[in-house]
């Protein structure tokens, strides 16, 4: 008998969960029972994320063993971070441009959805400048920065540890070996992990689907499919374009992925996924290095999703309230998501977040985030694969930029995904 793939079981866990969710609708004992489990898969995942990252980091770095070559391979990926999510902004303006989602909505059909949370979040993030950002960068207290998940943080740390044991020679090989046995340690309990992820994306979805229903995508339905399609788009055409430039096919980083995305799309959650992108990213031919540095970075400077949702929402509320958004004001719109889509990286609900800290500069007004906070969670999904697919496609390409990259490691890597299937 042949063993159905961890894919379709994930994909068996999402249906069953939709239709659970649908069946129960309004039923608050759906979230009673199916909560806990949901909630133990995500602290699963949390758990391995943070050693995985530090671990990585500090042998990829110590392998390169050079701040001149750490600081090229920094400069180069914030660099196409910034372009690429960048284009990302101007392709959710251009939607909303050219479908205008929010034109024609009913305001009083919609229910309104408690955002004090991110309220609180945004108005905590908006008291600190950028240069604050910059130096919340290097911690203080490590232990402190790994308790609070503080990536950036960690990935300071990891980077000058990896520096340091490369710096003294033969007495750090010792501390390197503790390290990659730490590495593959964590690889191996993230493949028991994912062993659960059916029963967390069953329990998730059936949650989400219990409490909000499928109506409530009606009224918001346009915005819906002008997100999911502006998604589709910039995988398929902007990656697709930037996968072509570098030598590699989209379809083929989406076919290596497949677990990953339908998993991610599931829980709506990036670092459900972190660990195996990892691992995959270089088992396609991605170095060590490049790899340990790229994806971890990426979750906080290339959430292409996420800043693409961001123009669209807000221009999908500016069209709700009839406001006029002339291309100056538009251009204010990219100059300030620019940044503020950088600086608060890593927060709950970053996009919500991101959003609030940015209408009130443009003129639009918060209150109408509220309107589609009920769908936001559904949205959310859509945003978590592009952010994925983004950042594995940034390894790829960092990879080729510094000329550490294995063709004939990924073709045969690729080869063995297709015999699996």
């Amino acid at each position: 008998m042949k063993k159905i793939s961890l894919a379709y079981q994930i994909l068996i866990g999402l249906v069953l969960g939709i239709i659970v969710g649908a069946v129960f609708y309004g039923n608050p004992k759906v979230a009673t029972f199916l909560q806990p489990i949901g909630d133990i898969f995500l602290h699963l995942i949390k758990m391995i994320v943070i050693p995985i990252v530090v671990s990585t980091l500090v042998v990829g770095v110590a392998g390169t063993g050079s701040f001149k070559k750490l600081g090229a391979l920094g400069g180069k990926t914030l660099l196409y971070f910034e372009i690429i999510t960048t284009i990302a902004i101007l392709i959710g303006l251009l939607i909303a441009n050219v479908f205008q989602p929010g034109h024609g909505v009913d305001m009083q059909n919609l229910q309104k959805s408690d955002i004090g949370s991110y309220v609180s979040t945004a108005k905590t993030q908006e008291s600190h400048s950028f240069a604050d950002t910059l130096v919340n960068i290097v911690p203080t207290n490590i232990i402190e920065s790994l308790v609070k998940g503080d990536m950036l943080a960690i990935i300071f740390f990891s980077i000058m540890l990896g520096l340091g044991i490369a710096a003294i020679g033969e007495k750090g090989k010792p501390v390197l070996q503790i390290f990659q046995g730490i590495s593959e340690a964590m690889f191996w309990i993230t493949n028991q992990v994912m062993k659960f992820a059916p029963f967390g994306v069953f329990a998730l979805i059936g949650v989400t689907i219990s409490k909000f229903g499928l109506n409530s995508l009606i009224p918001l339905g346009k915005l819906a499919i002008c997100v999911y399609g502006a998604m589709i788009f910039f995988i398929v055409v902007i990656l697709g374009l930037v996968a072509k430039m570098v030598g590699v096919n989209i379809f083929h980083i989406i076919r290596i992925l497949k677990d990953e995305l339908i998993l991610a799309y599931s829980t709506s959650s990036s670092e459900t996924v972190l660990p195996k992108i990892m691992e995959k990213m270089e088992k396609f031919g991605c170095s060590k290095t490049v790899t340990s540095f790229v994806v971890p970075t990426g979750y906080s400077f290339n959430l292409d999703g996420s800043t693409l949702y961001q123009a669209l929402a807000a221009l999908f509320i500016a069209q709700m309230y009839g406001i006029d958004m002339p291309i100056s004001k538009q251009i204010m719109l990219v100059l300030v998501l620019m940044l503020t889509s950088k600086g608060i990286a890593g927060v709950p609900g970053v996009s919500f977040v991101v959003l609030l800290a940015t209408l009130g500069s443009v003129g639009i007004p918060m209150e109408g985030l509220a309107f589609i906070a009920g769908i936001d969670r559904i949205l959310d999904m859509a945003r978590t694969v592009v952010n994925v697919v983004g950042n594995s496609l940034a390894t790829v390409v960092i990879s080729k930029w510094e000329k550490q990259y294995d063709p004939e490691k990924g073709k045969k890597y690729l080869q063995s995904v297709r015999n699996a299937v």
